[in-house]
């Protein structure tokens, strides 16, 4: 196993669970010694992490995880060494916070229209202040008594078809983009997202594009050309072929190639830090791209 996750979420990520010192203890438990928390849009993290990290004798690399749109398509930007005390980081925040609240009443108008009733008080008063995440109406679901007798909740109760990540799986099969109780919620385009990256001193990856391009994984070539420096090849969705596809191309084009989790907790319970596939024969590879990445020195250190 490669003693690396650079793509991991903590309680700042709406979906996420964790405080950093569990976090932490977990990467600790599990021989990782080099960390990335990459929070959704979000980098309120990274204080607390780098001093928890260098106690605990682990590399930290800030990092966050911004949402944005590509020619329609929803896509996730890994950026790393960002400069994370701009205010800019902590405008992004609020702003998709709000067009996350401002979107829940018509998802919660869409549940209703697949016969699934959720009471919205209860989502909030749940939520910690945080906009609720789909994963929490499912956990709210589910944890009703009188939503167990509807045929569309039972995949993800106890055997059902769905329940081996339930949380997960009810958002991607019905809040996921093109599923029936989507809402859009605008998102900076994928330019403005690698310039946020690029004017902060980050290096701009692109996260688990074979999840995001299904079926059209040579996109990821068009967005190298638009300034991003590599994607991440090793997670917990890429099936081999496309771990194959994303490793020779970015051999190729001399892109970095990067590893994660995508680590949120209760939301996905099968995925733990530091745990995803890798194939072998690109591993050098793969530890010379970190290797990249530990390395850099960004401007606004120096």
């Amino acid at each position: 196993m490669i003693k690396t996750d650079l793509h991991v979420h903590s309680k700042f990520s709406n979906d996420g669970e964790l405080g950093v010192q569990d976090i932490v203890q977990k990467c600790v438990e599990n021989n990782i010694i080099t960390l990335s928390i990459t929070d959704h849009n979000s980098v309120r993290v990274t204080e607390e992490a780098v001093t928890y990290c260098a106690r605990s004798g682990i590399t930290y690399i800030p990092g966050i995880e911004v949402d944005c749109t590509y020619e329609g398509t929803d896509l996730h930007l890994l950026g790393y060494h960002i400069d994370w005390q701009s205010k800019e980081f902590s405008a992004l925040e609020e702003v998709i916070e709000k067009r996350i609240l401002d979107a829940i009443p018509q998802m919660i108008a869409n549940l209703a229209k697949e016969g699934i009733v959720i009471d919205a008080d209860e989502v909030f008063e749940r939520s910690g202040g945080k906009p609720p995440s789909a994963e929490l109406f499912a956990e709210v679901l589910l944890g009703k008594k009188e939503t167990h007798s509807n045929e569309k909740m039972k995949p993800y109760m106890e055997g059902g078809a769905r329940s081996d990540m339930p949380y997960i799986n009810f958002y991607l099969d019905f809040f996921a983009q093109g599923k029936p109780a989507y809402v859009k919620v605008e998102k900076m385009s994928f330019d403005d997202a690698i310039n946020l990256v690029l004017d902060h001193g980050g290096i701009p990856i692109i996260a688990h594009p074979g999840m995001n391009f299904k079926g059209k994984e040579e996109k990821v070539l068009e967005l190298l050309d638009l300034g991003a420096r590599g994607w991440e090849v090793f997670n917990n969705y890429h099936d081999q072929k496309q771990m194959e596809y994303f490793a020779r191309i970015a051999v190729e084009r001399g892109a970095i190639i990067t590893c994660g989790s995508d680590f949120h907790g209760k939301n996905k319970p099968l995925i733990d830090i530091g745990k995803f596939k890798i194939l072998d024969q690109h591993l050098t590879y793969l530890i010379n791209s970190i290797a990249t990445l530990q390395e850099y020195a960004p401007p606004h250190q120096k």
